[in-house]
């Protein structure tokens, strides 16, 4: 295929997609920088794997890649010093300058105990229930069955209100 109609693909999917994958990956890693840098390689991955792209859901595909990129520095990143530390990457998210939001207790308490529960646990919650994606497209990302990500998001949304219960949240605010 003619590297340019690639070249225009992928520039496309970038504009549509890119803020989704942008959200999914700092939720996951709290790090803008480093977030930044695994968009810039899910697109670069995308458009060099280009030829192994079947005609599946292209968000799909692309939030897959995202992931597995993630996945790979999380493995290679060394145990941050403090969790207190992702509170000022975890402010930092932002629309406009005029519109910054401030996240209350509740909300920086919910991505902490995010972070302690099991990572297939922390996907398919951030995949289902903040990214809003359906079961099938959740399965597609993760490589599940539909049954797999039914099971997993009971199984974690159990586990983080347990978690958020050892803070003092009750099921009423959950």
């Amino acid at each position: 295929m003619d590297p340019n109609i690639i070249k225009q693909q992928i520039n496309s999917w970038y504009h549509e997609y890119s803020n989704d994958i942008f959200r999914y990956v700092f939720f996951m890693i709290g790090d803008r920088d480093q977030t930044n840098d695994i968009l810039q390689d899910t697109f670069l991955r995308a458009y060099s794997h280009y030829e192994s792209f079947n005609g599946e859901n292209v968000k799909s595909w692309l939030f897959k890649i995202a992931r597995n990129l993630t996945i790979d520095f999380i493995r290679k990143k060394k145990p941050s010093s403090s969790i207190s530390n992702l509170f000022p990457a975890f402010k930092a998210i932002e629309k406009t300058p005029e519109d910054i939001t401030i996240f209350n207790e509740f909300e920086r308490q919910l991505f902490i105990s995010l972070n302690r529960i099991k990572r297939s646990y922390k996907d398919v919650i951030i995949l289902r229930k903040i990214k809003e994606m359906s079961i099938s497209e959740t399965g597609r990302i993760l490589g599940w069955s539909e049954n797999k990500v039914k099971v997993n998001l009971f199984r974690g949304m159990k586990a983080l209100r347990k978690e958020l219960e050892k803070e003092g949240y009750h099921n009423e605010t959950i």
